[in-house]
This record gives structure tokens, C-alpha cells and sequence, in this order.
């Protein structure tokens, strides 16, 4: 009875533990904190509007079964930009969210973007990622531990390496949603995805977005911010990106597909092949009408020439240009299988973030409901 009892413990236990391993984990960082205000307009503070609303989008996460939400913090504490990507690495995470409000002296200015980690010549996204690298001047030898960053620097910011590029078509995937979300969710202008380089987002091996969901600068914007009316549209809209994000990629990750369904048993004998007709190819068992598979490769800011030397010798390849980043594809086939052979090749070539987008009728749509 004792080594029953102990084995159906050690097996519990192995369950529970798969199962963790299969939740999608979140980590969602508040902007600012503590001695650190962020920007202030009109009595709207930044690290509050952060907080409060990172603590709504992880209140709607909670209620899925299989996410897991982790907090750079939960209160009003200050916390060093790079605790902040340890917090996240340490967790394993499967996505970094990071929050803030916007700000500008043109208090005229408007609207919500999504960074990605980048670097830029641009003058406005450059003096984003200024203000919010300004943070470190508040951590103790931060010329030591930033590698000689000045956050007044426009070289300093361009400078920041881009660590673990590869996640980057992830990214703009994730922000691309976020701003959707946004247009859907709010009424505040769409600014789109942009690419700058934000400290908080050098060292995270993840899919990383910063999002500045408004000014708080801006009169009317910024008293939307402050409102928990406007925090709980801004949570809807987050919240919704991060849960479509999921849907696409952890899904698939976890190897959950949806289930096929069953002929019924009147019909088996009238779709059975007749034994001179030739069997269809697991090629034409996998087609999928009016759709076709493309691999995304990766993403980036430079135009490059669709050589295969450009691309470690794959060939075929194809760009889309999204906002002001451009998008690149290996292969093109209206076959689920053959697509899952290019997936392949391109993570054998190094591209091992790469994954497969299907295309109808010129839109792309959800692997997961391509698939059904």
C-alpha cells in the first residue's frame, strides 16, 4: 500500500510538473517606480498609470488556465532596468511586456506606438528611448554596469546592442497586434510599431515590446490614462494581443492542434480510394484550399537585396514592408507539410526563430485556423 501510495505521488507529481511546463508565461514590467516618477502632465504620473494598468491586463491573463503572469513588480517600488530582465530570463518567459506612458514639450502630440528592440536614426523614436533610458541616471555606478551608456547620447542609444536579433520578427509580430488592439480598443491615434533602443529590452532572451500607450502630456489623452475607464480599455486591448500572440505561437509550440474530425460510418466505405485509383500524396493531403504558406525569416529595419548570399544561400526569398520594417520569406507552397519542410531548412540555416504565416486571398490569417 506504501509503494502504491509513493508511486501515485511521484506520478502526480510528473503530471503537475508537465503541465506547468505548458503554461505560457507572461512577464509583464511596469514602467518606473518608486523614486523613479517617469513623466508627469497635468497630475497624471507615469508609474502609477503603469502600474495600475499592468496590474488589470495581468488580472485578465489570470483568469486563462494556461498562462502564467510574472511581475517585474507589483507596487510602488523602484526596480534597476536590468533586475528587470533578470526577473524575466529567470523566469523562463515566453513574452515580455513592458508598459510606460509617452510624453513630448508639444503637448499637442497624441496616440499609442509599440517599440521593438532596434536600432534607429529617427529623431522622435530616438528621443522616446532618451527619456526612457534617462532612469538609469537614478541606479548607483550605472556608467560601469551600462558599459559607459550616457542616456543623453544619441550614439549611446543607437550603440545598444541588439541582443538575441533573432526574436525580433516575434516582436513586431506582438506589437503589430498590440496596436491593432489599440485601434479597436481605444480611441487614440494608431502611431504604429517603431524600432528604437530601450536598455530594459537589451538583455531579454524573449519576444520583447515596449508600449507607450499615450501622453500623458496631452491634456485629454492623458486624463483618459488616468482613468480607470481608460486603464481598463487599455488592458482590454493589451490583454487581447497578448492572448491572439499566444494562440499563434504557444500553441503550436506545445503541439496542441485542433482535433480532426471523424467520417461518420455511412460515409467511410464512399470515400475509401478504389483500388485502381492512385492514393493521394501526404503533399495533397496536407493543401489547404486558397491558401498558401510562407516562412518568415526575419524582420529588420535595412532593406536587403533578395540574394541567397544575404540569406545564408536560402533562395526564393520574398519582403513585405510593414510600417518601417521589412519582413522577409523563405518558400511558398500551398502545402502544410512542405511548409513544415521549409520551416526546417530555414532553422537549419540559423534561423531558428523562424516560423510559417498563411496567406488567403492576400491576408494573413491564424496558422491555428488555417489548420482547422
Amino acid at each position: 500500500m506504501i509503494k502504491f501510495t509513493q508511486v501515485l505521488v511521484v506520478f502526480l507529481v510528473t503530471i503537475m510538473a508537465q503541465s506547468q511546463t505548458k503554461k505560457f508565461k507572461v512577464v509583464l514590467d511596469a514602467g518606473h517606480g518608486g523614486k523613479d516618477y517617469g513623466a508627469t502632465y497635468h497630475g497624471n504620473i507615469e508609474k502609477k498609470i503603469s502600474l495600475n494598468t499592468v496590474l488589470k491586463v495581468g488580472e485578465i491573463l489570470a483568469k486563462e488556465s494556461n498562462v502564467e503572469v510574472i511581475y517585474t513588480r507589483k507596487t510602488d517600488v523602484f526596480v534597476e532596468l536590468d533586475e528587470r530582465a533578470n526577473i524575466a530570463n529567470r523566469s523562463k518567459g515566453h513574452l515580455f511586456v513592458s508598459m510606460h506612458c509617452n510624453a513630448n514639450d508639444n503637448q499637442a502630440a497624441a496616440g499609442n506606438e509599440t517599440y521593438v528592440m532596434g536600432v534607429t536614426r529617427n529623431a522622435a523614436n530616438l528621443e522616446v528611448a532618451k527619456k526612457e533610458n534617462a532612469v538609469v541616471t537614478l541606479e548607483s555606478d550605472y556608467k560601469i554596469k551600462y558599459d559607459g551608456f550616457d542616456p543623453k547620447s544619441p550614439e549611446s542609444v543607437m550603440g545598444i546592442s541588439i541582443m538575441q536579433e533573432e526574436n525580433i520578427q516575434q516582436s513586431i509580430d506582438i506589437a503589430g497586434k498590440v496596436q491593432q488592439a489599440f485601434t479597436k480598443f481605444t480611441p487614440s491615434k494608431n502611431r504604429g510599431v517603431k524600432q528604437a533602443g530601450f536598455l530594459v529590452l537589451r538583455k531579454i532572451i524573449m519576444p520583447r515590446v515596449l508600449i507607450e500607450m499615450g501622453f500623458v502630456s496631452n491634456k485629454d489623452e492623458g486624463a483618459f490614462l488616468n482613468s480607470s475607464e481608460g486603464q481598463n480599455k487599455l488592458a482590454e486591448a493589451i490583454s487581447k494581443a497578448i492572448l491572439e500572440y499566444r494562440d499563434d505561437f504557444f500553441k503550436l509550440e506545445t503541439g496542441v492542434t485542433p482535433k480532426k474530425e471523424e467520417p461518420k460510418k455511412d460515409s467511410v466505405k464512399k470515400d475509401e480510394p478504389k483500388k485502381n485509383e492512385v492514393k493521394p500524396t501526404s503533399d495533397h493531403k496536407t493543401a489547404i484550399d486558397g491558401i498558401t504558406f510562407k516562412i518568415q525569416i526575419s524582420a529588420s529595419g535595412k532593406k536587403l537585396e533578395t540574394l541567397p548570399q544575404n540569406f545564408k544561400g536560402l533562395k526564393n526569398i520574398s519582403i513585405e514592408k510593414e510600417n518601417a520594417i521589412y519582413k522577409y520569406f523563405y518558400g511558398s507552397t500551398a502545402s502544410y507539410a512542405t511548409a513544415k519542410q521549409l520551416l526546417e531548412e530555414a532553422k537549419a540555416k540559423g534561423y531558428s526563430s523562424s516560423f510559417i504565416v498563411p496567406i488567403k486571398n492576400g491576408k494573413k490569417i491564424k496558422l491555428s485556423e488555417a489548420i482547422k
